[in-house]
């Protein structure tokens, strides 16, 4: 099975629809497929609900497709960054459901591996609580969360092997592990492709049977959201 892809219009060929859920690795800046994000802005698809740690920052990552409207809802844990985002949610634009990030996590991990649903203490006695089933284990109270379970996963790596055995980096691994099995498929952008064996497979954090299309990203321009440096000591 042909998995590379010369780029990511061509990888994400035949999968877009509007209307559709996608589940998207990353946080913040770090470890978003931001050549998958453009591809998805220049096909113009729209109505799409999107599950993601955040929206990225204005004008960067899923800021974008929030810039030109594609989003109808947002799933995310953390949005403060991205003021359009902000925005688009106060004047009544945009759908959003706030979860708690470790729930997020285990909502997207819990889809990918066949569970629609799970307990959780998190969030008991607040907003997150409201409309969903309580339930009493052993004298504390939990609620039911959903799984997640997209459309289209679309997660950034930083080394594949061509049989799409991927390898995540640092922190990069973030949400786009548990991300990459939630949904009917996967496609990943990576830094390096590399021939098949030569990736140490006890170093393998995503199995290649998971990731259906992959492409080459690099180079890439390493973004950050806030630069914070120290004052420099008189010598």
């Amino acid at each position: 099975m042909q998995k590379i892809y010369p780029d990511a219009a061509s990888a994400l060929e035949g999968l877009l629809f509007d209307g559709m859920h996608i589940c998207a690795g990353g946080f913040g800046l770090c470890g978003i497929p931001e050549r998958l994000i453009d591809a998805i802005r220049d096909a113009g698809t729209k109505d799409l609900t999107i599950a993601s740690n955040n929206a990225g920052i204005d004008g960067e990552g899923l800021g974008k497709l929030l810039r030109t409207r594609q989003v109808k809802k947002m799933i995310s844990s953390y949005v403060g960054e991205n003021k359009e985002f902000e925005r688009q949610y106060l004047a009544g634009e945009l759908e959003v459901e706030f979860c708690p990030q470790g729930t997020l996590a285990e909502r997207c991990r819990a889809g990918g591996a066949g569970i629609p649903g799970f307990y959780t203490k998190t969030g008991v006695g607040t907003q997150v609580a409201e409309g969903k089933e309580h339930k009493d284990f052993d004298g504390q109270t939990y609620i039911l969360e959903r799984g997640i379970y997209a459309d289209l996963c679309i997660i950034k790596g930083w080394k594949a092997d061509k049989s799409g055995n991927l390898i995540f980096r640092k922190t990069a691994r973030n949400f786009n592990q548990p991300m990459a099995t939630a949904g009917k498929i996967c496609v990943a952008e990576v830094e390096e492709i590399v021939e098949t064996g030569s990736l140490d497979p006890d170093a393998i954090h995503l199995p290649g049977i998971y990731v259906k299309r992959l492409i080459c990203g690099a180079p890439y321009d390493k973004k950050i959201e806030f630069r914070t440096v120290r004052e420099r000591t008189a010598a």
